[in-house]
């Protein structure tokens, strides 16, 4: 979570799309409008959706020998080819998924001068509003977003985390306990997924940064025009994202230049593979553009926890990924600096990750 910008970032006037919806305008506004090119195909094929990975995380926990190689197996091919994969029986208790769910909802349903209480300031990542907006010009996404520093405390803003909902900061607490354990074991596999030692991320990471986002896609009357959010990949080690209950498919990844609607199942969390892994693997598993989609009538609602490693450490690939076949793809850098890079940066595919990239010149 960046610190406050040292000077004021001007971007002009957001609508809040929960009210725009309310309002039902007869056209949206043009700062909603994408251009051309990135307009979402509604009619995207859902043939490929059941190729997402699904991970039974009780097989590597409580399974036997064949079946934690089977799995780790199936871990390691799910981060190389796909980036992204779906977990089921995590051990997370469904009481508190549906707790947090219910709690975000009511959130976004408070009145826009409750919610307002909690702003987030352009070129900061905490709080309610619009992320990732820099300029006055800049097309918005379709979507409220509230979010919160969690670990280590340093980084929450106290000011920021709501009396409304009761129970609501406990619940956060609480469930940002429970993923954070499922990051560590996911982090625990994934390494010896890529023949690392258990531990390896764990001793790497120091005390690891943990951030959550809820999002808060209304119905749009012209879905074929906005994004629900831009494309981009996440700066973070892992992304573990919670899909509302009944809401509409609005998750897409990029797969092969298309892109691919994730269809939720129930009661399973969304891992996605962030910047961080694709650094110290040297690319051997790379973080996956993604986007959200909106839809004319349901309205969609998300959950996301990004957990990285402290600011303080130094990242670059490990000597394990990198040999004369595989040359260093990547620079040596502070994690706090590339933290910063990224949420300084509006969202544009993998362009942030350039703030990492080795680039090499082509002889004649």
């Amino acid at each position: 979570m960046a610190p406050v910008p040292l000077s004021p970032v001007k971007v002009g006037h957001i609508d809040d799309v929960q009210e725009l919806r309310n309002a039902k305008p007869t056209t949206i506004p043009e700062r909603f409008v994408r251009d051309m090119t990135e307009r979402p195909t509604l009619a995207t094929a859902l043939s490929s959706t059941s190729d997402i990975p699904v991970i039974d995380f009780s097989k590597i926990i409580k399974g036997d020998k064949d079946e934690v190689h089977s799995e780790i197996l199936k871990l390691g091919i799910a981060c190389e080819e796909w980036g992204f994969f779906q977990v089921i029986n995590h051990d997370i208790e469904l009481s508190l998924l549906e707790s947090i769910e219910k709690l975000a909802k009511e959130f976004f349903m408070l009145p826009l001068e409750e919610k307002q209480k909690y702003p987030m300031i352009p070129g900061t990542l905490q709080g309610y509003g619009q992320a990732f907006v820099f300029s006055e010009d800049q097309k918005l996404d379709w979507c409220n977003m509230f979010a919160l520093g969690v670990e280590p405390h340093y980084i929450r803003n106290p000011n920021l985390w709501p009396t409304k909902p009761a129970k609501f900061s406990e619940t956060v607490e609480l469930y940002s306990k429970e993923v954070r354990a499922l990051c560590n074991n996911l982090l625990k596999y994934i390494a010896m997924s890529l023949g690392l030692r258990q531990q390896a991320f764990e001793e790497m990471f120091g005390v690891a940064v943990q951030a959550i986002r809820m999002n808060y896609y209304p119905a749009c009357s012209r879905p074929d025009l906005v994004l629900g959010l831009s494309p981009h990949s996440d700066g973070s080690a892992l992304t573990v994202l919670q899909q509302g209950k009944g809401s509409s498919v609005g998750l897409q990844i990029l797969k092969d230049n298309t892109w691919v609607p994730v269809q939720p199942i129930p009661n399973a969390l969304v891992i996605n593979i962030g910047d961080t892994i694709e650094v110290l693997s040297n690319g051997k598993y790379k973080s996956v553009e993604h986007r959200a989609v909106t839809h004319k009538e349901k309205d969609r609602l998300s959950l996301v926890t990004f957990y990285a490693p402290s600011y303080e450490i130094e990242l670059g690939p490990m000597p394990e990924f990198v040999d004369e076949s595989n040359p260093c793809k990547y620079r040596r850098y502070n994690h706090g600096e590339y933290s910063k890079h990224y949420v300084t940066s509006k969202l544009q595919g993998k362009k942030t990750l350039d703030f990492a990239k080795i680039h090499t010149k082509i002889s004649n």
